[in-house]
């Protein structure tokens, strides 16, 4: 049986007696019904993982010892952070999994021209600790040492501003032939990511006054839950820990 990996905002150390969140103990009680004596593997954003071994074990308490550190080396020596626009249902949950799973370093949900969906207040606070919880899954599930963060969302201009310490910056559309095997390897990439309406000219046209290049993944158009995905592994592929 493969060990549960579990991730906790709290800080570890050997021989630490560490209490589950709510989430994380009705995940292990309740879902998996693990036992005392059963071992988990917890990460905390460190760097490492922690072995420990259930003591206590209710559907909404669990406590673990935890033992010694061990190194954890999943982490892309390439830092992506992905601009992806909203989308309507699950297709912005499967864009934040599988750019978590791909290896993404930091999401930042867009508001665009041609986006289908408007979030303010208290429903946009709740999608933000969603996507945080797909976030911490796709981590827990992938391996992953780090949880990427999830900011609040940006308009364009925003973004654009945000973005501006990452040495290679690229917008996303079919109405362009330049590819990425042209480009220079980066250490940190932006990637912006439009509706699925695409981008508007205008809204390209922002992002390449202010540096950004465009750059198409091929002949044939993506989806906007897809792009992502693609593009990360390819810049992945290309210049991070895919294939290497």
């Amino acid at each position: 049986m493969r060990i549960p990996r579990i991730y906790t905002d709290s800080p570890l150390a050997e021989g630490f007696t560490a209490e589950l969140d709510e989430n994380a103990a009705q995940h292990v009680g309740r879902v998996l019904r693990m036992q005392p004596g059963q071992e988990l593997r917890l990460f905390n954003g460190d760097g490492q993982d922690y072995p420990a071994t259930i003591t206590v074990a209710g559907k909404k308490n669990v406590e673990v010892m935890v033992g010694a550190p061990e190194a954890n080396h999943t982490e892309s020596p390439l830092e992506i952070v992905l601009g992806q626009t909203l989308s309507k249902g699950d297709r912005m949950d499967y864009a934040v999994q599988k750019a978590v799973e791909m290896g993404v370093t930091r999401i930042v949900p867009l508001s665009t021209e041609r986006c289908d969906v408007r979030l303010k207040g208290d429903r946009e606070d709740k999608r933000l600790r969603h996507w945080q919880s797909v976030a911490i899954s796709a981590a827990e599930q992938s391996g992953r040492a780090r949880v990427p963060d999830i900011l609040p969302v940006m308009t364009v201009e925003q973004w654009l501003e945000n973005s501006r310490d990452c040495d290679l910056r690229l917008v996303l559309h079919h109405r362009t032939e330049q590819s990425l095997q042209s480009m220079d390897k980066p250490a940190r990439v932006a990637l912006m990511i439009g509706p699925e309406g695409g981008l508007s000219a205008d809204e390209i046209a922002q992002a390449e006054q202010e540096g950004f290049l465009p750059v198409a993944l091929g002949p044939r158009v993506l989806r906007t839950e897809t792009a992502p995905v693609a593009s990360i592994a390819l810049c992945q592929w290309l210049w991070g820990d895919i294939g290497n």
